[in-house]
């Protein structure tokens, strides 16, 4: 079913080869670089035959990023930055997808965009661990939801159950805790 690894202590290369992609929180790209260059440092371990493939993927998720290709990143908007960020993640196919609030800073326009460029990752078959503070657009998107609080676990469960928890929804997603 699944093979269970360790990477605590593994090197980053390891990490991607053993199917592992990560979009961290503040985007962390090479603002200097091109949005080609980003990409293709994303592509570092992929093998050099396949990495015009790998690009063209990037750029049919984003095709704004296609546009851009030869604009240094850090020019780019704050959205265009978090595509940036999941394209190069991306760019290795991984497995798994660990994503850190990927809406941070975002308008609300372009984070509506980003949940549903996550939802099509994810309906095309990769693995999203998605740690987001918009708990009603990350229940909304999961399928089973960890609510943490000061590093807690304090419930957990399917994301339509946490949803529609009175706790939750007092606590957590600004609602009255009554089911609408």
């Amino acid at each position: 079913m699944f093979n269970v690894i360790t990477v605590t202590h593994a090197a980053a290369d390891a990490i991607v080869a053993a199917g592992v992609g990560h979009v961290p929180e503040g985007r962390e790209i090479f603002r200097e670089f091109t949005v080609r260059e980003n990409l293709l440092v994303g592509g570092h371990t992929v093998r050099r035959r396949d990495i015009g493939e790998r690009l063209e993927a990037a750029f049919q998720l984003f095709p704004t990023l296609r546009e851009r290709q030869g604009q240094a990143a850090g020019t780019l908007s704050g959205g265009e930055q978090q595509m940036l960020a999941i394209g190069r993640a991306l760019v290795t196919r991984p497995r798994l997808l660990l994503l850190d609030e990927p809406s941070l800073g975002l308008a609300p326009m372009l984070s509506r965009e980003i949940f549903r460029v996550i939802r099509r990752i994810n309906d095309g078959g990769v693995a999203v661990l998605l740690v987001e503070q918009n708990a009603r657009r990350a229940l909304a998107l999961a399928s089973r939801g960890y609510v943490l609080e000061m590093g807690r676990l304090v419930a957990s469960g399917p994301s339509a159950g946490l949803a529609e928890d009175p706790r939750v929804r007092t606590a957590y997603l600004g609602l009255d805790g009554r089911t609408p």
